[in-house]
């Protein structure tokens, strides 16, 4: 095992941002650090919170971050803020939301670039979770960018997902409807102390007893929060602990964490595929050329490419 590995498994701080900034940039050691750590995961509970801008997502996560303080467990956060189209860089700076938390040696708190990723997550924050993970933190937070519908990646990501509305914003229920419903475990009627909250909840609630029509009793919490006014918090974190121990008593959490590695060896694989491609056939240099010669009729798409992978076994196989 390598010196950095122990030393993230030994809780260091420098440790533990250096082996994310490895895993986000994905440089040369990437691979082999997290086959190092990965015996060392498992044991921490990661919770997503997504949901639109605005909605006050990283204000009630440095709420949720007192609460699991002050029951003495240390806690992570990610938050995955969109790229600067020029850099590459993270420009929404939640960490700014969280200074509170600064001091404490039992938070440790990292922002992210997105770098386009449509699903609302990097697509290095799983790999950066398992370094929280194996780093011996008992909660782990990722809070997403909150674009809408792409956001369905962060149910591959987390044990438990709260979506965050607001009312007011006009669009939540029509966006529900057409499938970011099926992302939240735990509905959050932000800004309760607002006009409108309690028809929103209505309404979600509405929405629900379609999805669990005749099984009431499985039906999604829906708790009112003020995270501005510290209200309905601890509604919200007993609802969570309720929903979490259901969720280790069926084994659904369980399964749910096998579906996750399922899904990222499938992830890995592909990867590992597209890289080889490149690397045997220049794949992405000759890709313009090819798209020209399929375009102009001179071979056709199907042929061409069984053509090209018949040719690359072939040398493969020699």
């Amino acid at each position: 095992m390598t010196e950095l590995a122990c030393d993230i498994i030994g809780g260091k701080t420098r440790a533990i941002a250096r082996g994310i900034s490895l895993v986000e940039n994905n440089v040369k050691g990437r691979e082999e650090l997290i086959d190092a750590l990965f015996p060392h995961t498992g044991k921490a509970q990661v919770w997503g919170i997504t949901g639109p801008p605005g909605a006050g997502k990283s204000t009630l996560a440095d709420l949720l971050i007192s609460c699991e303080r002050d029951m003495g467990r240390k806690v992570a956060v990610v938050a995955v803020d969109p790229s600067s189209p020029f850099t590459g860089g993270a420009l929404l700076g939640d960490r700014l939301r969280m200074q509170s938390h600064a001091e404490d040696d039992g938070v440790f708190i990292r922002s992210m670039a997105s770098r386009g990723h449509l699903g609302g997550v990097s697509g290095a924050t799983l790999d950066a979770v398992k370094v929280l993970d194996a780093a011996g933190f008992d909660t782990i937070i990722v809070e997403t960018i909150g674009v809408g519908q792409t956001e369905v990646d962060i149910i591959e990501l987390t044990d438990l997902v709260l979506l965050v509305l607001v009312p007011g914003m006009g669009d939540e229920i029509q966006a529900m409807k057409a499938g970011v419903m099926e992302i939240g475990d735990i509905f959050v009627i932000n800004k309760s102390d607002k006009e409108g909250a309690e028809k929103l909840r209505t309404e979600v609630e509405y929405v629900l007893g379609f999805k669990y029509a005749g099984e009431k009793e499985k039906m999604n919490p829906v708790c009112l929060v003020s995270a501005k006014m510290k209200k309905g918090l601890d509604h919200l974190r007993n609802e969570m602990e309720r929903l979490y121990g259901q969720l280790e008593e069926s084994g659904e959490l369980r399964e749910k964490r096998k579906e996750r590695i399922r899904k990222e060896l499938l992830r890995i694989f592909s990867l590992k595929i597209h890289e080889l491609l490149d690397r045997k056939m220049d794949f992405y240099n000759n890709v313009g050329e090819w798209a020209e010669m399929i375009y102009n009729k001179d071979v056709k798409p199907y042929h061409f490419i069984n053509e090209r992978l018949r040719f690359f076994l072939k040398k493969e196989s020699e």
